[in-house]
């Protein structure tokens, strides 16, 4: 088992990570030896898929916009769970990320004045998203990975799949990782890491993201003792295209695009009146699947789904060919509708993970719900929770979290190595403990297909765990995943090669997706309100007094530990949320 040595490791190479790794770099003028980890090649990350744009006040005395406006909204839209200190560093740094963005190349759309345009998103009180078309997380991403491969202290391992996380006494120190390309095991030490893996909703079938989003990073830390913040909080991204989940951005209802019920009703005045398409994603998810439920969906025949329609007709062809050109070509190619001339078959779907790794408000991943940090561990991105979603995301900030968070831990780690220089050492028997873990795998003579498992798993959580949540189903789903997490422990790899095993990735993969849709089930029965994302049918209302705190989950030797933390609030206290 090979030793390969760094001061900073980059788990994940998506808009997080590879801004961490260039301002790492800037930092500290390329003296800094970084290994970026990413199970796919660099370019497949998740992030290539954002269609919408970035939020951030650009045009404050133009647009009469301001950061304090963009502060109260993702507040209000986090449904008051958001940690407004981490929120106030959002909106502040945000501009700079857009205009960092578009110094190293991307293309934004811009407007007569050359000024970059912004468009409405929900839950904005002001169009504050800048775009480059619908095609946003792609250009950023290639801007960002032309950049990070012209810097000589970075190498990037494409297609390495990391399956343990080193720790000495709250100290990283490592990575156990295998070189899908080869099948070997290798351990990666250094004094740092940054995890920026994703979030995890293929936890669910009906999603959005890519098979990729498997929580691998949230998992690693769950696995190594160390606390995870608000699980039970999963974006239902309103507008997913029916039968094949894919995205259908925000945009095109920021563009204008009406949601229509199967009487040709614009329903979202019953739910939103002053927001109606654009309300936050949690109200118009609960909207949509209301409107299915009250007998005004429509149903698809193949696969059963229920379904609303995405009017994007009266836009015009100009406007949908300029502004969404990627919705166009996706309807047109994965289900055979134009646009332009037909209605779009929507509901929602698993989007995002507003929970993840505990961090500070700098993103440094914490071992206690004492907020001790670990030493020389961050944790950015989806995967990372500091608070600033709570629970419940607005469009666009999301790419705004993964640039500024990028910067302040890239930033971070750079005075971190000036100060701490001593070498970390991962001994022979912990190394020889970790190759263990894949040749058992190997060597195992199970008997249950590991893809029965995650087929069961996702169905119990589309059933049990969506939109609206009640006591009943939320418990059958945790006595299924305890079922399902012995069913693995007999689980086997059928193939036996070492080059490119992507049976034995599969597998690792279910384990993580396991662990994580336990703690999302635990979490969620224990929070006995409705707040952002969480719906339950017991509990409608929002409850202050008793939760107006962040649910921290963790695992010990007698099992799962769950505590609490408060929210942190500076400027804006709760008040009914009413859009």
């Amino acid at each position: 088992m090979e030793t390969l040595d760094f001061d900073l490791i980059i788990l994940g190479s998506g808009i997080a990570g590879l801004t961490a790794a260039i301002h790492t770099t800037n930092a500290s003028k390329g003296n800094v030896k970084i290994a970026v980890i990413t199970k796919l090649h660099a370019m497949r990350s998740h992030s290539v898929s954002a269609e919408g744009g970035i939020s951030g006040v650009l045009y404050p005395d133009e647009t009469r916009d301001s950061t304090e406006l963009h502060a109260y909204d993702t507040i209000k839209g986090s449904d008051y769970l958001a940690d407004q200190d981490a929120v106030e560093m959002l909106v502040k740094n945000a501009p700079t990320e857009v205009r960092f963005f578009d110094h190293i190349g991307v293309s934004w759309n811009r407007d007569d004045k050359s000024h970059i345009q912004q468009r409405a998103f929900g839950g904005m009180s002001i169009p504050r998203t800048a775009f480059a078309a619908d095609k946003t997380g792609f250009f950023m991403m290639r801007a960002l990975y032309d950049e990070v491969s012209s810097m000589k202290n970075i190498s990037i391992f494409h297609e390495h799949f990391a399956y343990g996380l080193l720790m000495d006494r709250n100290r990283f120190v490592g990575l156990s990782v295998i070189d899908l390309a080869t099948g070997s095991s290798n351990i990666f030490k250094a004094k740092t890491a940054i995890i920026a893996t994703g979030g995890a909703s293929r936890l669910y079938s009906f999603t959005t993201t890519a098979h990729s989003t498997t929580g691998d990073g949230i998992a690693l830390v769950y696995k190594a003792g160390l606390p995870l913040k608000d699980m039970e909080f999963v974006q239902f991204h309103p507008t997913a295209l029916v039968p094949n989940g894919i995205l259908i951005t925000e945009a095109a209802r920021g563009e204008g695009g009406y949601l229509l019920n199967s009487k040709g009703e614009r329903f979202m005045e019953k739910y939103a009146k002053s927001k109606m398409e654009l309300a936050p994603r949690d109200i118009v998810s609960r909207a949509i699947i209301t409107e299915i439920k009250s007998g005004n969906g429509f149903k698809h025949e193949e696969s059963g789904l229920g379904y609303i329609n995405l009017d994007l007709r009266h836009l015009g062809e100009k406007m949908i060919n300029e502004r969404l050109p990627m919705i166009k070509e996706i309807a047109q190619k994965s289900i055979n509708l134009d646009p332009i001339k037909d209605l779009l078959p929507v509901r929602p779907a698993a989007h995002f993970t507003m929970g993840g790794i505990n961090t500070d408000t700098f993103g440094r991943v914490l071992v206690d719900e004492n907020k001790t940090p670990a030493s020389g561990l961050w944790a950015i991105g989806e995967c990372g929770c500091v608070s600033v979603h709570g629970s419940n995301r607005l469009g666009s900030n999301s790419l705004s979290q993964c640039s500024v968070w990028g910067r302040i831990a890239g930033n971070a780690v750079a005075k971190y190595l000036e100060i701490n220089k001593s070498s970390v050492s991962v001994s022979k028997e912990v190394a020889a403990s970790e190759e263990r873990k894949i040749l058992d795998l190997f060597n195992r003579k199970g008997s249950t297909n590991p893809y029965f498992v995650k087929s069961e798993l996702q169905k119990t959580m589309d059933e049990n765990l969506y939109v609206y949540r009640n006591r009943e189903d939320m418990m059958k789903a945790r006595r299924r995943i305890a079922d399902l997490k012995e069913a693995f422990k007999d689980v086997y790899v059928q193939d036996k090669g070492k080059i490119f095993n992507t049976n034995l990735r599969d597998v690792l993969e279910i384990e993580n997706l396991l662990e994580l849709a336990e703690a999302v089930t635990i979490c969620a029965i224990n929070r006995k309100e409705s707040r952002g994302a969480h719906a339950v049918v017991e509990y409608p209302n929002r409850d202050d007094v008793s939760w107006l705190k962040h649910t921290i989950i963790y695992r010990t030797a007698r099992g799962t530990g769950i505590s609490y933390a408060p929210v942190k609030i500076t400027n804006w206290k709760p008040e009914p949320r009413v859009y």
